[in-house]
């Protein structure tokens, strides 16, 4: 058995393939091409966390997990002369797609940077599933992290898979409309139809991952070695929002709070996020979902302002003051949005979230206290800013 990781450099990707490798006897093979690590470096920022190169990594692996079943393979999935030669070679029996361009922010900089990430992100998605197809490799059971974010901010709760549709006494689950309000949350809405569309005309088996967002530093993997850390990155177009409030914290800077910031948005703790797809990766061909299979991978949904106060009190006993302050929103969004969110199959899938927010919160603060210089560093890039030239 093979199973291949793509994104395998990347925030979730990397604690994926190790917990993936660790519960496994099979061959698990990560794949990336580091552009992540450009992207960031072009908006100025850093990971607070250092990064080690992937053959320190790997060989940390080794070392501390006696992990000899993990290799690695840099490429482009965009290249479909690469994919071809992946496919043909390893021939998995399992794809975790864990790569792509992640940042809303980042797409929305620009006309260039809307096409880049529309671009990297459906090609890769296109050229995996062609691929599996023409190379005879239908059974192969694909598992993609999408997003929460292509369902928009709908005003009733949102189903975990498609919703039923009735017309004049007919009725039929159709899928969750696309409501997604980024250039990058619309590749994801793309590479949904795309899933469905080769689960029906190839028979690809699909788990169509829909990823919250996520939060934290550290897996059960990951803490046992700084080499083998995976990357927290802080800033405006890469660090997600309880992410950006933590380093604020540390950095002694108002957490900002766009608008009234009372939206509900859904969240999950790295750890289960990791645990979802290894527990999806590593199941038996007779257990695996045989059919298409949408699963949102959420634990709980919380307010922006709520982030904030949480961040704030934990920072208590760090001794870090810190305040919230509410600045004028720059993104068009509804500040007072309720979310409701199904999340049933996916809290099955990992058996119960964790940890708490609150814990969450704690342990992340806990590990940036150690990083506070290259945090202070880039303070500077907790809002927009210029961006360095490619």
């Amino acid at each position: 058995m093979t199973i291949l990781i793509t994104g395998g450099d990347g925030y979730i990707g990397w604690p994926t393939s190790l917990r993936i490798a660790s519960q496994a006897d099979d061959r698990v093979i990560s794949v990336d091409n580091f552009a992540r690590r450009e992207w960031v470096e072009s908006t100025g920022s850093t990971s607070a966390l250092p990064v080690s190169s992937i053959d320190e990594r790997l060989t940390a692996a080794r070392e501390v997990h006696g992990l000899r079943n993990l290799s690695f393979v840099e490429g482009d999935l965009t290249e479909r002369s690469f994919v071809d030669e992946l496919l043909s070679v390893h021939e998995p029996d399992t794809v975790v797609h864990a790569a792509a361009q992640p940042s809303a922010p980042y797409s929305q900089i620009n006309g260039e940077r809307a096409n880049y990430t529309q671009h990297n992100n459906m090609q890769a998605t296109r050229n995996l599933l062609w691929g599996l197809d023409e190379h005879g490799l239908t059974d192969t059971h694909f598992i993609e992290t999408t997003t929460t974010g292509v369902y928009g901010a709908p005003e009733f709760p949102i189903p975990e898979g498609g919703a039923t549709m009735e017309n004049q006494g007919d009725q039929d689950e159709v899928p969750f409309p696309a409501m997604a309000g980024s250039w990058y949350h619309l590749t994801k809405s793309h590479d949904a139809a795309n899933m469905r569309l080769a689960h029906k005309q190839f028979g690809i088996p699909i788990s169509d991952v829909r990823t919250a967002i996520t939060y934290g530093t550290e897996t059960e993997e990951t803490v046992s070695d700084p080499r083998l850390s995976t990357r927290f990155d802080f800033d405006y177009y890469f660090g997600v929002v309880a992410h950006r409030f933590c380093a604020q914290a540390i950095a002694g800077y108002p957490m900002t709070v766009y608008g009234r910031g009372e939206q509900r948005k859904p969240f999950v703790a790295l750890e289960d996020a990791v645990e979802g797809l290894a527990q999806l990766a590593v199941s038996d061909v007779d257990d695996r979902p045989a059919d298409h299979t949408v699963y949102n991978q959420v634990t709980r949904a919380i307010s922006i302002v709520e982030i904030a106060e949480t961040i704030a009190d934990v920072a208590n006993e760090f001794d870090l003051g810190v305040e919230v302050e509410h600045f004028e929103n720059p993104r068009e969004e509804d500040e007072t949005h309720k979310m409701e969110i199904e999340y049933d199959r996916y809290d099955d899938l990992i058996d119960g979230q964790s940890m708490t927010f609150e814990e969450g919160m704690r342990s992340v603060l806990a590990t940036l206290v150690e990083y506070e210089d290259t945090i202070t560093s880039h303070e500077d890039r907790f809002l927009p800013g210029v961006l360095t030239e490619d």
